[in-house]
Order: structure tokens, then sequence, then C-alpha cells
């Protein structure tokens, strides 16, 4: 007889008691996920973060002392040893806190009125080493960071240690539509850990710490945009580059931004 997962373990960091009462409601009501931590402000929340260990932390952006931004930089950053999974989660939809987030290290970015049932599939996305953003952050970030004169992109990223294979980037360019890997692996007619051999290879080659940055080189890249990607239904080998630029893509189908690491 197996033995049951352990519950996703969850620290909420919020200056509003009612939004942290509402997440804490709903998130331990749900059979895999139990809230271990509050935090008021961002200072409490990476005090807490750090002494609890959370499997993931939600953290709101404006708050006092220390702001989520920071506290997901502090938490997740590319200089932390061992760094946590953040979702940040907020009311503002602004570009440069969507940038500000995801370069901070989150690896996920909801707005507040994504409802609770995304919120549940964030938080099992992050702890699966997953990413999840809202429906409408995802169409505006592949077209502003495909844009390279958008000053509040980021930069473009330095290109790969060595070229990506042709299953590479048919691999990646199904990430950056928001496939899981179970889809990936489905459409490409190869196994499960096939997929996740691959992206092991792109994220050393790219020098990504997860998925969101593989997803935003293929849109920096031109791999994400309409007509340059190979045909995501197309199960048949990969093809070249050449090839596949010159089919007719399609714009994502899902409702979020999810990968699966």
């Amino acid at each position: 007889m197996s033995i049951p997962a352990p519950p996703i373990r969850v620290l909420i960091a919020d200056d509003q008691e009612m939004v942290r009462t509402g997440f804490r409601f709903f998130l331990d009501a749900q059979p895999d996920i139990t809230v271990v931590a509050e935090a008021a402000d961002g200072e409490e929340a990476v005090a807490l973060a750090r002494r609890e260990r959370p499997d993931v932390c939600l953290l709101d952006i404006r708050m006092p002392k220390l702001d989520g931004l920071e506290a997901t930089r502090l938490l997740a950053g590319r200089d932390v040893a061992d760094p946590m999974r953040v979702v940040v989660v907020t009311t503002f939809d602004l570009d440069e806190y969507v940038y500000g987030a995801l370069r901070g290290g989150a690896c996920g970015f909801l707005l507040k009125d994504s409802g609770p049932t995304l919120l549940a599939e964030a938080v099992r996305a992050a702890a699966a080493g997953d990413s999840l953003v809202s429906p409408s952050v995802t169409v505006r970030l592949l077209k502003h960071v495909t844009a390279p004169q958008a000053a509040s992109a980021p930069a473009r990223p330095a290109p790969p240690t060595e070229p990506l294979t042709d299953r590479e980037l048919d691999v990646v360019r199904r990430v950056a539509l928001g496939r899981t890997n179970a889809e990936i692996a489905a459409e490409l007619y190869v196994s499960l850990s096939t997929v996740k051999t691959h992206l092991s290879s792109v994220q050393l080659k790219l020098a990504a710490r997860n998925r969101v940055e593989i997803a935003a080189w293929a849109w920096q890249n031109g791999h994400a945009q309409p007509g340059a990607q190979a045909d995501v239904s197309d199960p048949r080998p990969s093809r070249s580059p050449a090839a596949a630029a010159a089919t007719p893509g399609r714009l994502p189908h899902r409702h979020h931004q999810r990968e699966t690491a």
C-alpha cells in the first residue's frame, strides 16, 4: 500500500487580514494543501519563510516594510543558495510588477480576481516545479517580450552555450505555449521522461533557472510568435527550424501559462 504524499505546505503573505483569511480558508479545505504560516508584511514573510521552509510562498506585492518583489528576490533570487518557490498574488496588473516578479525568481504570477480554483492550481504547479501565470498577463507578456523595442521588457538573454536541437526546439515551443510535460509528450509521441530529459538539457544550454525563463527565451527569440513555431498539433518528427518557421502556428489555446519541470 502506497504512502500518501504529505500535503503542500504554504505560507501566505498579505497586509490585508481578510485576504489572508480567505486564502487560508480555501487552501486548508484542499486535501493536499495546508497553510503553515501567515505574514502581514514583507519582512515577516521572509523571516517566516526562512524559518518554516514552506513548499510554496504566496506573496502580495504591496506590503509594509518590504514589498513582495524584494521579498521574492530574497527568497528565490539568483543569489539565493536554496531558493524557494514563490507565487506572486496581487491586485495590480502592471507590467513592471510582472517582469519584476519573474526576474526576482517567482515561478507564478496571479491576479487576486483569478478565483480560488486557479489559486490552488498555482500552488500545486509551484510545488511540482511548474509555473502558472494569470491568463491576461500571459497574453500581454507574450506581446511585450517579443517586442525588442519595449523598454519595460526584460533584457534579451545571452545566446545558448550550444545550439538547441530540433527536438529541443519542438519542446521549447510547446513550453512557451503553455503545454504541460504530459501534453508535450502526447503531442510529440515520446515518453514523459524523454520530455524531462530535453528540458534539463535546454535549461543547461540556456542557463535558465525554471520554465518561466525557458518560455521567456522562446518569446524573445521568435519561437512562440504566431507563424514562427512548428504546428503544435503536428505529431510527426521534428523538422528543421526553417521548415518550422514556414508552418502557420496558432495562438496559445490554454487559459493560463503552465509549465511542468
